[in-house]
């Protein structure tokens, strides 16, 4: 695993503390969204489909170090929008990392060299850079042109000035395995720490609803995609959560394992769904009707989720809440997956969910983006007004 063994021992100190304890239900990772706002407009996003007057708004770093006090988990990844638009994330990161909290930034980088030296380099503090692919296609993803590079840019001259260095990448229908394992070649030359991977959800609010994946669409993809991995391939994974994406290892939803805090609250009940807020971490625990979510509650937006925000915590809760967890990680990480793989499951009915609309939607529903209405330094300026 691509993980420090600091981290990997406090994480584990710590569910073996919940389990100790007696703690049904306990998060693993907090998604802190401090701001919905981005400079760019990918297809497959809800966040940054707010109305203006929601896009121009920020967590303070006060509010966000009470939400991360509240919940009390080891890990908080800051996605967005693009947390880097946000005047203060310097102070939120420095806040956190005196907390010792592992800090995991999700940025789409193109601001990350500007900014970089706002960020010293921690154990505590890695960025995590979103990359879909190899050149055309992650600049197809985002819709624009010399992403890409810019992200290339930015990962060497963060591994280079000492920081600590992850990848995101969402995978949707229209991924080649092929591509997706020339990706993983060509990062695993740059020194970066680790990969982290995830089929493609379903935002409700996203332009593009066509290519999200079919529950046996994501097992048989992830299959050919990890099929023979290669050894210069690290992920940010348990070993048990990429079994699950092959279908040979069952996981059942954990949503209140990766709770998020934004501007609006304590989203009900996922970082997917929104449901609801709770103005306290006590009150989205107590209130939500967690049997309501996950594969095996017959909920038809579940229906299809293997999402790693839904269900890498239950594959951490099962490394150490049973022997056949914990040994079958132990065998994954010396051996690797030597068995073949499991039949797929018989195909689900239809998934019942949010309107299909395509790309070229956009235009006809005039969906209304600052990403689309200003360059990169006029959404950037837009921080000196809040």
């Amino acid at each position: 695993m691509g993980v420090p063994l600091s981290q990997m021992w406090t994480v584990a100190k710590y569910v073996l503390t919940q389990r100790i304890k007696g703690v049904e239900r306990y998060p693993l990772v907090l998604m802190l969204e401090p701001l919905f706002r981005c400079n760019l407009a990918c297809a497959g996003c809800g966040k940054i489909q707010f109305p203006s007057h929601i896009l121009k708004q920020n967590l303070s770093p006060e509010r966000c170090f009470e939400a991360v006090d509240e919940c009390g988990a080891p890990i908080v990844s800051i996605p967005g929008g693009e947390p880097l638009l946000h005047p203060q994330m310097p102070e939120i990161v420095a806040g956190l990392v005196q907390r010792k909290k592992f800090i995991y930034l999700c940025t789409n980088a193109i601001l990350l060299e500007k900014h970089l030296e706002n960020y010293p380099p921690s154990k505590y503090l890695t960025f995590s850079i979103h990359l879909d692919g190899i050149r055309e296609d992650h600049d197809a993803a985002v819709c624009r042109d010399g992403i890409y590079d810019k992200a290339i840019s930015a990962i060497k001259a963060a591994v280079k000035a000492g920081h600590r260095v992850t990848t995101n990448s969402t995978l949707f229908e229209n991924a080649e395995p092929e591509r997706v394992r020339q990706m993983f070649d060509e990062l695993a030359e740059l020194g970066i720490e680790s990969m982290m991977l995830s089929p493609g959800y379903q935002y409700e609010k996203a332009p593009d609803q066509e290519h999200f994946l079919k529950r046996n669409q994501t097992i048989q993809k992830f299959r050919e995609i990890l099929s023979a991995p290669k050894k210069a391939w690290k992920f940010n994974h348990s070993p048990l959560f990429l079994e699950f994406l092959k279908g040979n290892w069952e996981l059942e939803c954990t949503p209140w394992g990766n709770p998020t805090y934004n501007i609006f609250g304590w989203q009900k009940p996922c970082y997917l769904l929104e449901e609801g807020y709770a103005e306290t971490f006590a009150e989205l625990m107590s209130s939500t009707r967690w049997e309501q979510y996950g594969k095996k509650s017959g909920n038809p937006k579940c229906r299809d989720c293997m999402v790693h925000c839904g269900h890498e915590p239950t594959a951490v809760d099962q490394t150490f809440s049973s022997w056949k967890g914990f040994l079958k990680v132990a065998s994954l990480t010396l051996f690797g997956s030597r068995k073949a793989d499991k039949p797929l499951p018989a195909p689900a009915n239809e998934s019942v969910g949010a309107p299909h609309y395509t790309i070229s939607d956009r235009e006809l529903f005039q969906l209304p983006t600052l990403a689309e209405e200003s360059s990169d330094e006029e959404v950037e300026a837009l921080n000196l007004s809040n």
